[in-house]
């Protein structure tokens, strides 16, 4: 990452906006690869890719002008399609770029996380994030941010020190300690255009996938459920119970995640009470781990429709995997997606930012996911009914939902959020959650 005279973080080597400006690029219509396809038809009037600050004012100012609305990407990675639009795509991807400067780290809000964790990785620094390789930083911070350090770190959030963002107006601002709380899992109330975080040392770690047996699931679950809180902060085990979409299929149960080294994958494994039928593992530097987890990015085909809620208590596992293996639908694959919570998730108080999930034992996402035109069925009600009485009420802001209410991401914090955003977008231009 190099510096405009101005300050500006701009990446090294790509083409930088002539001085004095002139319009973003502009790409109308342009069809952009997407990771939900389900969004795939919604198609803008314009992408208008910013390499500056000025750049994402001067696209502000054609939507203004032509009275449109307006999407920020950086990754492009939405459940509920809030980085597409009919109107003006900002597409922050040209701002990418990594500087460390001591323990922190100067991220251009482009960034996506391989080539973040690779260039933090030469510095044997880290950030606590996810392995997604193409999602993007910015928008993973405003929502939390999630991953194999996290028991260890906390969010990725948590994490921020300051912002730099463009307002609606077209003004650029330095984020106060107002905004900065609202920013920490929040959303923006403008265009983020750079992130500064203080990083942790990167560690060795060993990552695992450990499959069983369908017929042993519930009680598999039952185990993770107590085993989780009990873990040292280091173990990151996440639990999956997929139903393929063809329901001749046996359902693959699998956890996946990352532990100090194999003693501790050991201590995991006799907390599960079962000998796994399948099992690897890879121990190796962490933006190596970081790929190894991910695999391949191929984008899913299908449609997904996702629900999620945090969870400080057990939920009742045979009856949950019943309702997931009964009346199985061809062509409809029905997921349930555990996440351990709890260590440095759970040392701020709820009010300490802007995301309040703070007491939680794991997380829950459930998904049914259909092919292109369908609808899901009725198993993703009935799961979501099953299990919503021992949960929290609180869902994950990163697993948004295009009809569920904004008190569900933000509880008690809902009010002053809504200040701050008022206050730095009276108009409303940016979208938030509610």
């Amino acid at each position: 990452m190099q510096t405009s005279p101005k300050g500006t973080l701009r990446p090294a080597g790509r083409r930088r906006a002539p001085a004095g400006l002139g319009p973003p690029h502009r790409r109308p219509g342009r069809r952009v690869a997407v990771v939900h396809p389900r969004f795939a038809g919604v198609r803008p009037a314009a992408v208008l890719a910013c390499a500056t600050p000025a750049d994402v004012a001067a696209a502000l100012a054609t939507a203004r002008r032509r009275r449109l609305p307006v999407a920020v990407r950086g990754g492009g990675h939405c459940f509920a399609g809030r980085s597409s639009t009919t109107g003006i795509v900002i597409d922050t991807t040209p701002m990418a770029g990594v500087r460390l400067d001591g323990d922190h780290a100067v991220v251009g809000a482009g960034t996506r996380l391989a080539e973040l964790y690779d260039r933090l990785g030469t510095h044997g620094r880290a950030l606590p994030a996810g392995c997604g390789p193409t999602v993007g930083i910015t928008g993973l911070t405003l929502g939390g941010g999630l991953g194999i350090l996290g028991r260890r770190y906390g969010l990725t959030c948590d994490s921020l020190l300051a912002a730099t963002l463009v307002l609606a107006d077209g003004r650029t601002i330095e984020a106060d300690d107002d905004l900065l709380w609202a920013l920490r899992g929040g959303g923006a109330p403008g265009v983020v255009v750079s992130l500064t975080f203080a990083t942790v040392p990167a560690p060795r770690c060993t990552a695992f996938r450990l499959g069983y047996p369908a017929a042993g699931a519930a009680d598999l679950l039952d185990a993770w459920q107590h085993a989780v809180p009990e873990l040292d902060a280091a173990t990151a085990p996440s639990l999956t119970i997929t139903a393929p979409a063809d329901p001749t299929r046996a359902p693959r149960v699998t956890v996946v995640g990352a532990a100090d080294d194999d003693a501790a994958v050991g201590v995991l494994c006799r907390a599960l009470g079962q000998r796994p039928t399948a099992e690897a593992r890879h121990r190796d530097v962490l933006p190596a781990v970081k790929r190894w987890l991910a695999g391949p990015d191929h984008p899913d085909p299908g449609f997904a429709h996702p629900r999620s809620e945090f969870f400080r208590t057990t939920v009742p596992a045979s009856a949950l995997v019943e309702r997931l293996t009964t009346g199985r639908e061809p062509g409809e694959e029905r997921e349930l997606d555990f996440t351990p919570w709890g260590g440095a998730y759970n040392r701020p108080p709820a009010g300490a930012t802007a995301f309040p999930h703070r007491d939680a034992r794991f997380l829950l996402k459930q998904t049914a996911t259909v092919r292109a035109g369908r609808t899901p069925g009725g198993w993703l009600g009935a799961s979501y009914a099953l299990t919503h009485p021992y949960g929290t009420g609180g869902a994950y802001p990163n697993f948004p939902e295009p009809h569920l209410g904004a008190e569900a991401y933000y509880l008690g914090n809902l009010d002053r959020l809504r200040r701050i955003h008022a206050g730095h977008d009276p108009g409303g231009v940016f979208r938030p959650l509610w």
